[in-house]
């Protein structure tokens, strides 16, 4: 399984707005993606911003590339959410899953 790692920094003002829209709109998207697994979404407010990490899980890069294209480790980030961020990371970080909830480690 492949561990897709990305971040966004929103306003504060703009953050909640941010997340209803990422879990309306965005995240369930991939749904129709063969070997999506799901995501975590995770906030943390640092200063005057609230940080937003996203890990998305598929089985494989294949799955990852159904998602994000052939230079799978280009964020995927649409118009609205472009405009509800302060900025964000212009690339994803992936990483194979050795152990989640589950599932021991391999060994």
């Amino acid at each position: 399984m492949i561990g897709r790692i990305w971040h966004g920094w929103a306003a504060t003002e703009d953050a909640d707005a941010y997340e209803t829209m990422l879990n309306a709109d965005v995240l369930p998207g991939p749904d129709q993606i063969p070997g999506y697994r799901g995501a975590y979404v995770m906030r943390r407010e640092v200063g005057d911003e609230v940080e937003f990490v996203t890990v998305t899980f598929f089985d494989d890069i294949a799955a990852v590339k159904q998602f994000a294209g052939e230079d799978y480790t280009k964020a995927v980030v649409k118009g609205p959410a472009k405009k509800l961020l302060k900025r964000s990371d212009d690339r994803s970080t992936h990483y194979e899953v050795v152990r989640s909830p589950g599932k021991q480690s391999r060994g």
